[in-house]
């Protein structure tokens, strides 16, 4: 069992919701990150999700997708990105999950990924443009590492397809609230509640793996919306959309801490 297992172990018998905050690894720079992740652990996220810099990501909306340039541009590689979390982990055991298309992955070694992921201090993986079918190989060495390997649902999942990903999900299952990639948005997208539904039989038949909610929630009230329907909520571009808008200041950390804040709250 690792960190995230723990997690929602614990938030299960406080009957409580878990809120998961993504940020871009190196935007602005890897040692505001570093204070990022600690900022959003004393604002209260249960996991923080960090997000390892592509060229041509599958599934990032505009804002998450400049982030990424703007770390490639400082020089953020997936080295660097484990090295971060190696340095979080002696002040915090808060749960890690990184995010990241399976470019750089394929191209560092599935196994080897992992298993530095995990020497790291890394608790889960998630890969958005790795179907369950074509991750036999990052499977096993994940589970052989006890790393959490995370797979999506979306309102288009037909209930046996649903099945099979939780089947082969570990940690929690990420359900896409849209037919989309990530993004602000101004109301819930119709059809969530009914995802939701299939999702909670589904994992209620299987392994009881939490279901938590992303893409396009980006204000208090969404979060509590989602929050109601879901185990946890996952929070991303509205967070790096806080980080820009904060670039340059010397507030950014508190600033974007007390943004995070409101939307655990």
């Amino acid at each position: 069992m690792n960190r995230i297992d723990q997690k929602f172990r614990e938030l299960r018998r406080q009957r409580k919701k878990a809120f998961i905050a993504f940020m871009t690894a190196g935007d602005p720079s890897l040692a505001v990150t570093e204070s990022l992740v600690l900022a959003f652990e004393r604002s209260g996220a249960d996991i923080v999700e960090i997000g390892i810099p592509f060229s041509d990501p599958l599934a990032d909306g505009p804002v998450i997708q400049a982030s990424s340039q703007r770390a490639l541009k400082n020089g953020v590689t997936v080295e660097k990105v484990l090295a971060l979390v190696q340095r979080i982990r002696k002040s915090s055991q808060v749960p890690i999950a990184l995010m990241t298309s399976y470019n750089p992955v394929f191209h560092f070694g599935d196994e080897r990924f992992v298993r530095q992921a995990r020497r790291a201090g890394v608790d889960g993986l998630i890969v958005p443009d790795l179907p369950p079918e074509e991750a036999a190989n990052l499977r096993k060495a994940a589970r052989a590492h006890r790393l959490s390997l995370v797979f999506f649902i979306s309102p288009t999942t037909t209930p046996e397809r649903m099945k099979k990903i939780f089947q082969q999900s570990s940690g929690f299952v990420y359900a896409v609230s849209v037919t989309g990639v990530t993004g602000m948005r101004s109301a819930v997208a119709p059809g969530v509640a009914a995802m939701i539904g299939k999702a909670r039989t589904v994992s209620r038949e299987g392994k009881g793996l939490p279901t938590c909610i992303g893409f396009g929630i980006s204000n208090p009230q969404q979060a509590k919306q989602m929050a109601g329907l879901a185990d946890g909520i996952i929070v991303g571009s509205a967070i790096v959309n806080e980080v820009e808008r904060n670039k340059g200041k010397k507030e950014l950390v508190g600033n974007v801490g007390r943004f995070v804040g409101r939307l655990v709250s």
